[in-house]
């Protein structure tokens, strides 16, 4: 009976890790004792299965399905320090879109009298970090992450609450939406 509250308590800790987002912060240490020096990709490789299995799991488009991945936009957000490089255009739209078209290359069409911005990253591949289709990462779940990314730039650059909704992704293909006949992410970001 002990060792069942062990795993138990175990699996509840793990589960919370994971939904937070954090999982692989300590987790890797705890499990590699030392072997990462001999296979230095072992952690990563673990990382990818493990995602990997983790989204396909998930992949049931439930409303929890999509917050847990809007989260994990936070780190990537974090990791980015895209406060630093957002900072120059807080409270600037106008400047914030002219960035995104001169630097990134997208495409921005924004009415100011709806709120409506549709963004498209105006590329023909994914540009998610965790995309890795030789690995098995490759889901179309991933999108919701970048939906969170889009909100949590747009909503710092506003300097309010903003929701963004994919329209059309290289994984979920396009639904002609706009001027656009390519294959590309499109996102529709409210202000």
């Amino acid at each position: 009976m002990e060792n069942s509250g062990k795993n138990n308590s175990r699996r509840n800790f793990i589960k919370k890790a994971c939904i937070s987002g954090s999982c692989f912060c300590g987790f890797l240490a705890l499990v590699n004792d030392g072997r990462a020096e001999e296979q230095p990709d072992s952690g990563k490789l673990l990382m990818q299965e493990w995602i990997s299995t983790l989204l396909k799991s998930i992949e049931d488009n439930t409303e929890a399905s999509q917050q847990i991945l809007k989260n994990c936009a936070h780190v990537h957000f974090r990791h980015l320090e895209m406060e630093k490089v957002l900072k120059p255009y807080k409270g600037d739209i106008d400047k914030f879109i002219s960035f995104l078209e001169k630097e990134w290359g997208w495409k921005i069409e924004y009415d100011k009298s709806t709120g409506v911005l549709l963004a498209n990253e105006n590329k023909d591949f994914c540009v998610c970090p965790m995309v890795n289709p030789e690995k098995g990462v490759d889901s179309s779940i991933l999108c919701y992450c970048s939906e969170g990314f889009a909100e949590l730039m747009f909503s710092f650059v506003s300097e309010q609450k903003v929701r963004a909704e994919v329209l059309s992704s290289i994984h979920r293909g396009n639904n002609n939406t706009s001027i656009y006949k390519k294959n590309t992410c499109i996102y529709k970001v409210m202000l």
